[in-house]
């Protein structure tokens, strides 16, 4: 299926791997020019090498912390004007007691997964509207429709973003310019096996017992491909889908269990 996305100009956030870069993968490979960002430059240098032999498309690439007010300038300042943004912070969460946790460590999570990604979509935005085309996806959770103990402070503000795109998107879809949020379940990514190696070593128990654990309560039996993950935000990038927006999709095999 052609997307109708080709020589379209995409940031990719977080694209140097796991989930990024397999959204990066799979816009490249539907003819889409790329900046992507991330925290290190050999792993932006990794996976724009990969791109780019991959396909005949342009990868830029942007080491910084979009987690701050410069590093989100410094991602703009040399993106220029796009058509379409993946919005993901990346940010590795960990069990934290909300009794405890301080009112910096909280406002820390408001800006890594509601300022960052808010002000992103604000600076787009209007330029997409003018041109007549945008498409913008935020990389949520799926935890977010059934949030768990110990991440108050980052199911916080990931509902406060879900919050306010849901408001934004009514006046953008007029301009065929549209936003939604995946929300992915279990996917095996460096990250997936970093966090159950974390629960491991806090309940005291075996990397082998968490991942039993996991694929137990999950109804696909397994980790999912990042291509999974990727080819579903090409296709909520894609010329088709001009229609559907403020929509939180849930990508997780059957775990979520409730209707809406």
């Amino acid at each position: 299926m052609d997307l109708g996305i080709a020589g379209r100009r995409a940031i990719v956030c977080g694209g140097s791997k796991g989930l990024g870069f397999a959204a990066a993968r799979a816009l490249a490979r539907e003819g889409v020019h790329l900046t992507l960002a991330a925290r290190t430059q050999a792993g932006l240098d990794r996976a724009a090498g990969r791109l780019r032999e991959e396909f005949a498309v342009k990868v830029a690439t942007v080491a910084t912390d979009l987690a701050t007010p410069a590093g989100r300038a410094a991602l703009l300042a040399q993106a220029g004007e796009v058509d379409i943004l993946l919005a993901n912070p990346g940010v590795r969460q960990v069990p934290e007691d909300f009794r405890t946790l301080s009112r910096e460590a909280w406002d820390g999570w408001m800006e890594a997964h509601f300022y960052a990604s808010l002000e992103l979509i604000r600076a787009v935005a209007p330029g997409m509207c003018e041109r007549g085309f945008g498409r913008i996806v935020n990389m949520s959770v799926s935890f977010i429709k059934f949030p768990q103990v110990g991440f108050a402070a980052s199911h916080a503000a990931r509902l406060a973003l879900a919050g306010a795109i849901a408001a934004m998107s009514r006046e953008l879809i007029a301009h065929n310019v549209v936003i939604n949020s995946v929300c992915p379940g279990l996917f095996e990514t460096d990250a997936l096996i970093t966090n159950l190696h974390g629960h491991a070593a806090r309940g005291n128990t075996t990397y082998d017992a968490i991942v039993a654990d996991r694929l137990r309560h999950c109804p696909a039996g397994r980790f999912a491909d990042p291509a999974e993950c990727g080819d579903l935000i090409a296709f909520l990038c894609s010329a088709q889908n001009g229609f559907m927006t403020a929509q939180n999709i849930v990508n997780d095999g059957g775990v979520y269990q409730g209707l809406f």
